[in-house]
C-alpha cells in the first residue's frame, strides 16, 4: 500500500510553529488526532491547523492577494495521549482575524468542518475550545430571544447551535 500522500506542499512547513506563543485573543482547540500509517505527528497536527483555517492541498492563485500568515491556524504543540497508540493532542491557535464578528456560524465552520473528512487522519475530535470573552462579546444571540427559539424547537437545558459546515473560507 502506498499510503497517504499530501499535496504539493507539506503542511509543517507552515503550519506547526512550536515557536508560537499563544495570545488572549487567540481561539483555541485541543484535537485528538489519530494520523494515517506513515504520517509523522508533526504534520497531521499541522494539516488540521491549515485544513481548519487557510491552508490548501496546493498552491492557488489567491494565495497571493494577502498575507496568510495574519489569518493562518497554527499547531503550536503536539503531545501524545497517555495510553493510547498512535494518537495525539494537537492545539491549535487560530487568529481573531480568520473569523467573522458576531459569528458562531462562520468559526465553526472553518474550526470542525472540512478538516474532519481530511485522509492524512483516520480519526480526529475536537476536545476542548477556549474562545477569548472578547470575540463571544461580538455574539448577539436569536434575533427574537433564545426562550423563542426553544420553545419552536422544544429543546431545553442543552446548548443548541445549527451551522453549515460547507463552504470553509470565502473570498470576501
Amino acid at each position: 500500500s502506498v499510503g497517504f500522500k499530501a499535496g504539493v506542499k507539506d503542511y509543517k512547513l507552515t503550519y506547526y510553529t512550536p515557536e508560537y506563543q499563544t495570545k488572549d485573543t487567540d481561539i483555541l482547540a485541543a484535537f485528538r488526532v489519530t494520523p494515517q500509517p506513515g504520517v509523522p505527528p508533526e504534520e497531521a497536527g499541522a494539516a488540521v491547523a491549515a485544513e481548519s483555517s487557510t491552508g490548501t492541498w496546493t498552491t492557488v492563485w489567491t494565495d497571493g492577494l494577502t498575507s496568510l500568515d495574519r489569518y493562518k491556524g497554527r499547531c503550536y504543540d503536539i503531545e501524545p495521549v497517555a495510553g493510547e497508540e498512535n494518537q495525539y493532542i494537537a492545539y491549535v491557535a487560530y487568529p481573531l482575524d480568520l473569523f467573522e464578528e458576531g459569528s458562531v456560524t462562520n468559526m465553526f465552520t472553518s474550526i470542525v468542518g472540512n478538516v474532519f473528512g481530511f485522509k492524512a487522519l483516520r480519526a480526529l475530535r475536537l476536545e476542548d475550545l477556549r474562545i477569548p470573552t472578547s470575540y463571544t462579546k461580538t455574539f448577539q444571540g436569536p434575533p427574537h430571544g433564545i426562550q423563542v427559539e426553544r420553545d419552536k424547537l422544544n429543546k431545553y437545558g442543552r446548548p443548541l447551535l445549527g451551522c453549515t459546515i460547507k463552504p470553509k473560507l470565502g473570498l470576501s
